[in-house]
């Protein structure tokens, strides 16, 4: 079934996230995807929601994102992600460089931490009266106890790319060889948890079954 034939809504859905990850698993479950990033602040969202919890830091910025978005695409089905890393009691964010992607492997090694992966549906710029359409999903990941030697190789291997993704680390790529468990949705530990999504998009009549 090609993706015209499964999606109902009139135009395709429209993410507010340049994350190509996102897009590609909206793209792999059939979907017809644009993208258009919202143009936020994530920082000054996040400060000025004061002693937010991840999880609450997470759905904050979602609906942020949808909202901004849907607001300048009136009629659209606008899809908001985002991702909270947390490990005892830290938020972590992308890495600036490398330097800062050593420096938080060093501090995630031998540890457990929640990826917190938040979604915000939005149509016209509101949620849909009849079914909730913010939720967040939670992995949890145990990263294997690393040396300062293997942090280095691990990065020399991964390059810049790093720096894309919090906690320095994309579990589809190399950065599976740094976990020793994951417990968790696979769609979730990459930042769009699509089970739940899919269940949502089907509650407001946009897939054929």
């Amino acid at each position: 079934m090609n993706a015209s034939a499964l999606w109902l809504a009139p135009t395709p859905l429209l993410l507010a996230s340049a994350s190509t990850t996102r897009r590609d698993l909206l793209t792999g479950a059939g979907l017809p995807v644009e993208t258009a990033p919202a143009r936020i602040d994530e920082r000054a969202l996040e400060a000025e929601g004061g002693d937010l919890t991840p999880v609450e830091l997470a759905r904050r910025l979602a609906r942020a994102k949808a909202e901004e978005v849907a607001a300048r695409h009136p009629g659209r089905v606008v899809i908001g992600a985002d991702q909270v890393l947390e490990c005892g009691g830290r938020v972590f964010h992308k890495p600036a460089d490398i330097a800062a992607a050593h420096a938080h492997l060093a501090r995630l090694q031998g540890r457990t931490h929640a990826l917190n992966s938040a979604v915000a549906i939005r149509r016209d710029g509101s949620p849909e009266d009849f079914v909730e359409q913010d939720f967040v999903e939670t992995a949890w990941l145990t990263m294997r106890p690393l040396d300062t030697g293997a942090i280095d190789a691990y990065l020399r291997l991964a390059g810049e790319a790093v720096t894309t993704s919090v906690g320095a680390y994309q579990l589809e790529g190399l950065g599976i060889h740094l976990f020793e468990r994951v417990e968790g949705d696979h769609s979730t530990i990459l930042g769009l948890p699509l089970t739940p999504l899919l269940a949502r998009l089907r509650s407001m009549g946009l897939l054929v079954f």
